[in-house]
C-alpha cells in the first residue's frame, strides 16, 4: 500500500500543501476550523511527516531528550517511569518523539553526557529529579532550552515543574495532628535535594503553626539517599535511642515503607502504636499491609507540564523561566487514623510564580 504524501493531505483537505505543512508541524497560525479539517484527514489517511524533511525545512530534529539519573531506576523507577509516560503522551500530541538517556551519580563528561546531544539530535531537554550541576552546565553549553522536573538549581533559575512539596508536608502534619499525634517524627535521605528538604521544612512549619515544639532529636536525616532500606535504618536509629514517637511522616513512600517494616519487626502496631505517613504515592503504598497514608503526586501531568512548557519555548524562542507549582492530594489510608474517612482527598493549594 502506497504511503500517504503531504500532497495527498491536501488534495483531500482542499487546502495548500503550505497549511497542511503549518498544521502538522504546530508551526504557524490557521483557524480552528482548517486545523481540524487538516486533521481529520491526517487522521483518515495514516499520514506521518518525514522527520528528516521536517528537519530540513524547519532546522529542528523534532526530538526531545529527556535525561534522568540512572540509579532513579532501581531506586524510584514506579515515580518516574509514570513521569516519563506523561512526558511520551504529551510530546506525541505535540509532534515530537521523546529519545530517553540516563546520566551517572557522578556526572563524567566522557561517558554521561547523552549521544542525542553530541549529536545535536534534540531541540530542548527535560531533566527529571536530582542530576549534577555539571551535566546541566553542559547542556546549557549546547545553547538549547532546558526545563527541571522535581528539581531545582541553587543560585540559578531554569524553567521548573516542582510539587508542591511544603503544601503536601503541611496537609501530612496536618493530618496527623488531627488523629491526635503531637510526637511527630520526620525520616529522610537526600537532603540537599530541594523537593526533600521543602518537605522537611513544610514539616516544621506546620508544627510551629500548631504551637507543637520542633523536637530536632526526631528529625532523621542522615541517609544519603531514600530508599526503603534506608528509611528502615532511620527508623532503627530512632528506636534504638529510646525515641518512639507517635507517628512518622516520611519524605516519601520508599523510606516510608522501610520505617514500616522496621515499626512491625520491632514488635510494634501500626497506626495503634506508631502511625505512619509518606510522600509520593507509588503503586506499592496502596498494595502493602497496612496500605500507606500518603501524599499523591501526579506523575503523569508533571511529565505533560515540562513537555508543553519545553514545546512553547522551542516554538517560540520563550525564555522566560517560569517555575509551575503542581498540588498533591492527600490519600488516607490504614497507616494512620480513622479519624478521616478512608480515601477523602485534600487539595494541597496550586500555585504558579
Amino acid at each position: 500500500m502506497k504511503r500517504p504524501t503531504i500532497k495527498d493531505v491536501a488534495r483531500e483537505a482542499e487546502c495548500s500543501v503550505s497549511t497542511v505543512s503549518i498544521v502538522v508541524n504546530g508551526r504557524g497560525y490557521v483557524s480552528e476550523e482548517t486545523r481540524e479539517r487538516v486533521m481529520r484527514v491526517v487522521k483518515a489517511l495514516g499520514y506521518h511527516a518525514t522527520r528528516s524533511a521536517r528537519g530540513l525545512a524547519s532546522k529542528t530534529s523534532g526530538n526531545i531528550g529527556f535525561v534522568l539519573r540512572d540509579d532513579h531506576f532501581s531506586q524510584a523507577e514506579p515515580f518516574y517511569t509514570r513521569v516519563f509516560l506523561g512526558a511520551e503522551f504529551a510530546a506525541r500530541e505535540q509532534n515530537f518523539y521523546v529519545l530517553l538517556a540516563t546520566v551517572g551519580h557522578q556526572f563524567s563528561e566522557k561517558k554521561d553526557l547523552p549521544r542525542f546531544l553530541l549529536e545535536r539530535n534534540v531541540d530542548g531537554i527535560i531533566v527529571a529529579g536530582k542530576v549534577s550541576q555539571r551535566f546541566i552546565d553542559q547542556v546549557e553549553r549546547f545553547g538549547i532550552p532546558i526545563v527541571l522536573i522535581d528539581f531545582e538549581v541553587p543560585r540559578k533559575r531554569y524553567a521548573s515543574i516542582l510539587i508542591d512539596n511544603r503544601a503536601g508536608a503541611h496537609l501530612a502534619v496536618d493530618h496527623l495532628i488531627a488523629c491526635g499525634h503531637r510526637d511527630i517524627a520526620f525520616v529522610g535521605g537526600d537532603i540537599d535535594h530541594p523537593s526533600l528538604s521543602d518537605r522537611l521544612e513544610g514539616y516544621r512549619e506546620k508544627l510551629q503553626e500548631n504551637h507543637i515544639p520542633v523536637q530536632e532529636q526526631l528529625i532523621d536525616v542522615q541517609e544519603p539517599d531514600s530508599r526503603i532500606a534506608n528509611g528502615a535504618r532511620a527508623m532503627a536509629r530512632l528506636l534504638q535511642q529510646h525515641l518512639t514517637p507517635s507517628a512518622v511522616f516520611a519524605a516519601n513512600d520508599a523510606m516510608a515503607i522501610g520505617c514500616i517494616q522496621q515499626i512491625l519487626q520491632s514488635g510494634l502496631k501500626i497506626p495503634s502504636d506508631i502511625a505512619v505517613a509518606g510522600f509520593d504515592d507509588i503503586e506499592m503504598s496502596s498494595l502493602m499491609q497496612p496500605s500507606l497514608t500518603t501524599l499523591h503526586v501526579f506523575k503523569e501531568e508533571l511529565g505533560r507540564q515540562a513537555v508543553e512548557t519545553l514545546v512553547g519555548m522551542i516554538r517560540n524562542g520563550d525564555t522566560m523561566r517560569v517555575t509551575k507549582l503542581l498540588p498533591v492530594e492527600l490519600k488516607v489510608r490504614e497507616s494512620s487514623c480513622a479519624k478521616v474517612v478512608p480515601g477523602e482527598e485534600l487539595v494541597a493549594q496550586q500555585s504558579m510564580t
